[in-house]
């Protein structure tokens, strides 16, 4: 097969295009704009709220646990789980049988000593008269007078028991000290109460549940910036997708140590007018630590990135050691492209929350753009370890 000359100069200049274009697209990642290989984002201004997260479990303000100072068995159980209950109101009967029998005893005891006691005040009297006329020793009077104040002691004795003796049979009717709810019932009719060693709890009755509180437990490096007053929200998972608010009232100064964790009891005040929220349930909850309103934000992508092995950052003079710390800021760096290469610009950051923090003092203004991720090495900065939280002193 021949060509004509002018197919053979057509041919050849489509296969040299062919070659350069193929020359061209090998060469493109070596020359290409590094503007194109990094994605940026630009900082702006706006407001950041910082929230420190953790769970807890709902409780009621006062919880009164009602419990038995007599042993014996139950008779009856005048209340149950979700009754409303008064102050003074009768919840629980013991069986009185063996308090009743003692308090006949300790009565049958009384009117012995006094019976005795009339027997040493007639004594004592006679041996004082024998003793004016001569006819007893002064050793028979002291003795008279001497068994006339042990009478005494003995009816004083047996009084205090009777009294005693009465108050355990009155105790056999368990009273509820509060008005309130019963939220936990512990014994049944049958069943023996034995009060030897500690009054066991038969009731737990909640004084007001239209007031609960928070008993959360928060790690000891968000705790440095709970204060009281500071405003809460949370949620149940009885109610998905409500959010609930409190506010805190007091950040307990007792830790609790567990696999070296150290974990602190915030306790949150919670208004539930409505009886929604039920004892026991779990919250999940987040304070509010710190507001900043119109100050330059960062994303915190741009502080998670970090430039990969073959990378070097652009060198302008001495080595960033990064700006002289101040209260209530941390150390943090980020970079941006300045003449297509990667500069590294140190920053003060303050507030924080899951997209952005705060920059305290750094080079950087509204509208710079900072690097968050390295398309060319598929990995983008949300993929890296997370940036240290932001703590406020």
């Amino acid at each position: 097969m021949t060509f004509s000359p002018f197919a053979k100069r057509s041919l050849y200049a489509a296969l040299g295009i062919v070659a350069l274009a193929a020359v061209g697209w090998w060469l493109l990642p070596k020359t290409g704009s590094s503007a194109n290989r990094y994605t940026t984002e630009a900082i702006e201004r706006g407001n950041i709220t910082q929230v420190v997260s953790a769970n807890g479990t709902l409780n009621p303000v006062t919880l009164v646990s009602v419990g038995s100072q007599v042993s014996g068995i139950v008779k009856r159980i005048h209340a149950d789980f979700n009754d409303h209950v008064r102050a003074g109101q009768v919840l629980l009967e013991l069986d009185p049988a063996l308090n009743e029998a003692q308090v006949q005893q300790t009565a049958a005891s009384v009117e012995s000593a006094r019976a005795a006691l009339e027997l040493a005040q007639l004594n004592e009297a006679r041996m004082r008269g024998l003793y004016a006329q001569e006819y007893a020793t002064k050793l028979e009077l002291d003795t008279a007078v001497q068994a006339l104040k042990a009478a005494k002691a003995q009816l004083a004795l047996a009084q205090a028991q009777a009294m005693r003796d009465r108050t355990n049979l009155s105790y056999t009717e368990i009273r509820s000290p509060v008005s309130g709810v019963v939220v936990s019932r512990q014994i049944d009719v049958g069943q023996t109460v034995a009060a030897s060693f500690q009054a066991p709890v038969l009731f737990q009755i909640a004084q007001d549940l239209s007031k609960m509180q928070i008993n959360s437990s928060f790690a000891e490096a968000d705790i440095g910036g709970i204060r009281s007053g500071q405003p809460a929200s949370f949620t149940v998972d009885a109610f998905p997708g409500r959010q609930f608010s409190g506010k805190v009232r007091q950040v307990r100064l007792n830790p609790t140590t567990l696999q070296n964790v150290v974990t602190y009891n915030v306790v949150i005040d919670v208004a539930n007018p409505d009886n929604l929220l039920l004892p026991g349930m779990t919250a999940y909850v987040g304070v509010v630590t710190a507001e900043r309103s119109e100050v330059l934000k960062v994303p915190n992508a741009a502080l998670r990135f970090r430039p990969e092995n073959g990378e070097r950052p652009k060198k302008d003079g001495a080595p960033k050691k990064g700006l002289p710390p101040q209260p209530g800021t941390l150390r943090g760096s980020l970079y941006v492209l300045e003449a297509g290469k990667l500069k590294q610009v140190p920053l003060l950051l303050g507030a924080s929350d899951s997209k952005y923090s705060e920059i305290v003092k750094g080079e950087l203004k509204a509208g710079d753009a900072v690097v968050v991720e390295d398309t060319q090495s598929g990995k983008s900065a949300d993929s890296k370890a997370p940036a240290p939280p932001i703590r406020l002193q």
